[in-house]
């Protein structure tokens, strides 16, 4: 009869620093400064794993608990691209081990107090599209490196408290600031506290109501919803088009779109001349 003292172990690492350990022995390893729990916090399935530029494939599974991978962080992203790495390991001499996989955590499914997510290796970001996209909208992101717009700015970003909520994901303000109707839209929305803190979501409709009431839907509800007196912070949106950049956000000297770039249908109709 043989004896294996082989096992794997696993790091993820978010990208504000915390990094977290487990492993498939029946207990605990520690090494490069980490602790690798043998709680079964996570695990993965068969790595396949090529030697040419193709994506590594594979998922990790594991349990949602209050303490180690909570389902309120992976709600609020902050579990999103954490590093990855996965080591064999002699747990009779932890310096005796080999790293095989490098990577990042990709989509990340929840279900039942349990989560699985997609693994990707370093490869992945050759996949990415690169160069400038020609297009008469903005390609700049709202308050990016490109846009420049200084969202701090409480003409664009205002807090409230909730009055009230309606299937998750229409809430109702009670004396909001003064925006004109639909300033919102397209939007974010930040929760500041309570059991939804740090969550966001995406605003559809804005809708300015009667006496500095207010109703704010979003696409779809954040997870866990907050509930009435927390407090959000919704930050304008942006529809990408020159005139909006212009007269909205007064920041046309930034936009990054081409508004004189003629239509599909100029190219397709006749032209005099010809």
């Amino acid at each position: 009869m043989t004896t294996t003292t082989i096992a794997r172990a696993w790091m993820v690492q978010r990208a504000d620093g915390m990094a977290l350990g487990f492993t498939d022995h029946d207990a605990g390893l520690s090494f490069d400064g980490i602790h690798f729990r043998p709680d079964h916090g996570m695990s993965a399935r068969a790595l396949v794993q090529a030697t040419g530029l193709s994506v590594d494939n594979s998922e990790a599974e594991g349990a949602l608990s209050d303490d180690a991978i909570t389902e309120k962080d992976v709600l609020a992203g902050r579990w999103d691209g954490a590093a990855v790495k996965m080591w064999e390991v002699d747990w009779t001499n932890v310096s005796t081990r080999r790293l095989v996989f490098a990577g990042s955590l990709g989509e990340i499914a929840r279900s039942q107090g349990a989560f699985r997510a997609e693994l990707r290796g370093l490869s992945e970001p050759l996949n990415a599209a690169r160069g400038r996209v020609f297009h008469p909208r903005c390609s700049a992101r709202l308050g990016d490196g490109r846009c420049k717009l200084d969202l701090a700015n409480e003409t664009f970003m205002a807090e409230a408290a909730i009055a009230g909520i309606e299937d998750g994901r229409i809430l109702h303000f009670a004396g909001f600031p003064a925006y004109e109707a639909g300033w919102f839209e397209r939007g974010s929305l930040l929760v500041l506290a309570g059991e939804a803190e740090g969550l966001r979501g995406t605003i559809k409709n804005d809708t300015a109501l009667p006496d500095g009431a207010r109703q704010i839907e979003l696409w779809q509800g954040l997870g866990i919803a907050p509930a009435a007196g927390d407090r959000v912070q919704i930050t304008a949106g942006c529809d990408k088009r020159a005139v909006t950049c212009r007269e909205k956000f007064d920041n046309f000297l930034n936009f990054r779109g081409f508004p004189h770039l003629p239509s599909e249908d100029w190219i397709m109709a006749p032209q005099a001349g010809r």
